[in-house]
């Protein structure tokens, strides 16, 4: 065998039939695109979502709810997961770059303290936002708190 006498295997490829070149081919006249309308028609595109005259599935489901554009999230940290971080990375300050070079959150993350837990290291505080229990214990336990 040379690659020059490769064949693809008998029955493998067929050649297609040209559409629109005379009756004699059975594919000419309307080239079998059916009689007028739009898809007969050169050009033709059908629209996104479009389900053939039935009604489509964005206006037969019922709309719910809302959504708020203007909304913050927040990744959210524990006071317990705090003490446990502090231990485990050996963190003075808890703070943004610290908690990114940590790979804890992303470049634009916004962070958030919330009070649920025990704190018992000293530590310094630097994020978008916390809850007064949360600043309480942290500034009982010693440490300062910054939002940024």
């Amino acid at each position: 065998m040379n690659l020059h006498s490769l064949q693809p295997a008998q029955g493998s490829v067929h050649k297609e039939k040209r559409l629109g070149r005379g009756e004699a081919s059975g594919k000419g006249g309307t080239s079998t695109k059916g009689n007028k309308g739009g898809q007969s028609r050169a050009g033709y595109s059908s629209k996104r979502g479009h389900e053939g005259g039935q009604m489509p599935i964005q206006r037969r489901l019922p709309k719910r709810g809302f959504k708020n554009n203007n909304r913050v999230e927040y990744q959210v940290f524990n006071l317990g997961q705090l003490d446990h971080l502090v231990e485990k990375y050996g963190l003075q300050e808890f703070s943004l770059e610290n908690l990114y070079m940590n790979g804890l959150v992303n470049r634009t993350a916004k962070v958030k303290i919330l009070g649920q837990g025990e704190l018992k290291a000293k530590v310094t505080v630097k994020v978008n936002a916390i809850s007064e229990k949360a600043k309480q214990a942290i500034e009982t336990a010693g440490g300062s708190v910054e939002l940024v």
